[in-house]
């Protein structure tokens, strides 16, 4: 027997009315500004994850289950059906350690909120303009669902994945946005998210990251996509799925927040609270290459000038990352890396056979990882200290508590730009990753977005 409808919250009516309108919100030029970034990040992650094994595999998915021509698969030829090309672009987004992250939510919402919007977008020869509206809408509903299920603490005690969860409901809110739903079509679309919200904690023991690329990227972009067809096919769903009998919250968290899905929307902007990575390695080991990096630019010395290396961080991130044996994972590799190279490229974090490489494992072995309880006070930021002993008994020291291109420490245009270019020229070339990266940070200038279609494929 059906239960009778239930009414639809204040909630609910704010967040609905809200989304409906975003296709045609004017932004603060702030926002903007930090949406080409994120947009520009996330295009050069898809690009750069084509050649990586997670990202193989999805585009050999799209080539097998290619369907109506209507949406770019980055970085092939491949032309397909949106909800297709989203499952294929958000698993390249996230084949890597690559793409932005968002501390407070847990989640990772680049991967499958542009994706899913381009994916539309693409469809129907959008505006870029409309597009990167519609990817901020993303940003703001995505992340405000898991802060309100309680973020960190909703991920650990039920073991579900914070990262496909804001991705389902962030993407599916840019799609609803890009295909022009109303109210009433928004609050369907937020049911028919809550049906494929999904993922759960054993990604964490996928060791090719493939799995994971589906769970953070490919599979919430696709059910975002998913989500706004449907409702613009002209299915109806329940009213309001955050209140009432069965609800969302009541199932996922009953402690959860609910007006916090709607706390300064409008106001806030969560892209503007959404990290951008400077360096394409796993998270616990930015915190020490920036170290290794302000280091080396306050006091110039080569490696070979170098007697050891101490990096300490907190037990629980330091331990994620210690003697892997993937290069971008392995904290002693990467640090090695950084003394040779004076930098960590794309290149150089994927290079699995350079970890056999005499001069790289010279320089590890002067690498030490130290535990230290005391960094665990600072947690969620993962502050570390880094000593270096150089030869001549010169001891030098660096702590790190933002690291750059956190909120804290926001990264420059140019620098977005720089590590664009580094993860996209080797594949599509110096001359077309420039005009890629020109188009992108004019992005809002752009008529129909189907003109970037010639500067993805190879």
């Amino acid at each position: 027997m059906f239960a009778a409808p239930a009414a639809i919250s204040p909630v609910m009516e704010t967040l609905s009315t809200y989304m409906a309108a975003a296709k045609d919100r004017a932004l603060p030029a702030d926002v903007i500004e930090k949406a080409k970034h994120h947009i520009l990040d996330t295009f050069a992650a898809m690009v750069s994850g084509s050649k990586l094994p997670p990202g193989q595999a999805a585009l050999a998915l799209a080539r097998a289950e290619v369907g109506r021509a209507a949406s770019t698969v980055v970085a092939s030829k491949i032309v397909t059906g949106p909800m297709d090309a989203a499952l294929a672009n958000g698993v390249l987004a996230h084949s890597d350690e690559t793409d932005d992250s968002h501390a407070p939510s847990q989640s990772h919402p680049g991967a499958s909120v542009v994706p899913a919007a381009f994916a539309l977008a693409d469809e129907s020869g959008a505006s870029g303009a409309r597009f990167l509206r519609a990817v901020v809408l993303g940003y703001d509903v995505g992340p405000r669902v898991t802060m309100a299920l309680g973020g960190e603490t909703f991920r650990v005690e039920t073991r579900r994945s914070t990262h496909a969860f804001a991705g389902t409901f962030g993407s599916s809110a840019a799609a609803g946005s890009m295909v022009g739903l109303d109210a009433q079509q928004m609050r369907w679309l937020l049911d028919y998210a809550s049906q494929q919200a999904a993922g759960y904690a054993i990604w964490s023991r996928d060791s090719d990251h493939t799995e994971k690329g589906f769970v953070f990227g490919g599979m919430p972009a696709r059910s975002g996509v998913t989500a706004a067809l449907v409702v613009r096919a002209g299915w109806n769903g329940v009213d309001d799925v955050f209140s009432g009998e069965n609800n969302f919250f009541q199932v996922n968290a009953p402690q959860g927040n609910l007006a916090a899905l709607v706390h300064k929307l409008g106001e806030q902007y969560e892209i503007v609270n959404t990290d951008i990575k400077k360096w394409t390695v796993g998270s616990p080991i930015q915190a020490p290459l920036d170290a290794l990096d302000t280091m080396r630019r306050k006091r110039a010395f080569a490696a070979d000038e170098v007697k050891s290396v101490t990096v300490r961080l907190a037990p629980s991130v330091g331990d994620i990352v210690n003697n892997r044996d993937l290069p971008d994972i392995c904290l002693q590799h990467m640090m090695a890396v950084m003394l040779v190279d004076e930098t960590a490229s794309f290149q150089a974090a994927h290079d699995k056979a350079r970890m056999q490489d005499a001069v790289i494992r010279r320089q590890r072995s002067k690498v030490t990882y130290m535990p230290d309880t005391a960094l665990t006070a600072f947690l969620p930021a993962r502050v570390t200290i880094v000593e270096v002993v150089l030869n001549d008994g010169t001891a030098l020291t660096e702590r790190v508590e933002a690291v750059r291109g956190t909120v804290r420490n926001p990264m420059t245009r140019g620098e977005v730009v720089d590590k664009a270019n580094d993860l996209m020229a080797p594949v599509l070339g110096a001359a077309t990753a420039r005009k890629l990266i020109d188009a992108l940070l004019t992005i809002d200038s752009v008529k129909d977005i189907r003109t970037l279609r010639p500067l993805l494929q190879i």
